[in-house]
């Protein structure tokens, strides 16, 4: 594997719709993953073998953990990578003693039906959390989820 800077990098300038300015800069993807309990994975494939079509970055602290980004390029989705992605995060979580996962979305965020597919429950809301959004700010919805 390459840098995975630059695969989650190439990965979320596809997947984020810069009208929301969710989108991390590579300083930030490069601080956390130097940040003790920071996790990510990589997955898929592209069709021209460039690199990857999907990743996830967490932090864990106790028996947490919190999904900080999910990104899935646009061309691939709907095929079941998001929802694979995320039962490897379960799965890898599990493995690292977490009890509970959390995750952060904008409100109106069509990955809302994959995170309450998923077992999710809205816990808190941030108001006006996304200020640089185009049409903002929006509103921040909090998910979370037991693994048992």
């Amino acid at each position: 594997m390459g840098d995975p800077v630059d695969a989650i990098m190439a990965v979320m300038q596809d997947a984020f719709d810069h009208a929301y300015g969710e989108a991390w800069t590579r300083r930030q993807v490069s601080d956390a993953l130097v940040t003790p309990n920071t996790h990510f994975m990589l997955g898929g494939e592209t069709e021209d073998g460039s690199g990857p079509t999907a990743f996830t970055l967490s932090r864990s602290a106790a028996d947490e953990e919190e999904l900080l980004l999910i990104a899935v390029r646009p061309e691939y989705r709907g095929q079941g990578l998001g929802s694979d992605m995320m039962e490897q995060f379960f799965t890898s979580a599990r493995a690292r003693g977490v009890r509970r996962v959390f995750l952060e979305m904008r409100e109106g965020n069509a990955a809302e039906h994959l995170y309450r597919k998923l077992g999710f429950k809205q816990v808190g809301l941030r108001k006006g959390y996304y200020r640089g959004a185009i049409g903002g700010p929006l509103d921040a919805i909090t998910f979370a989820r037991d693994l048992a």
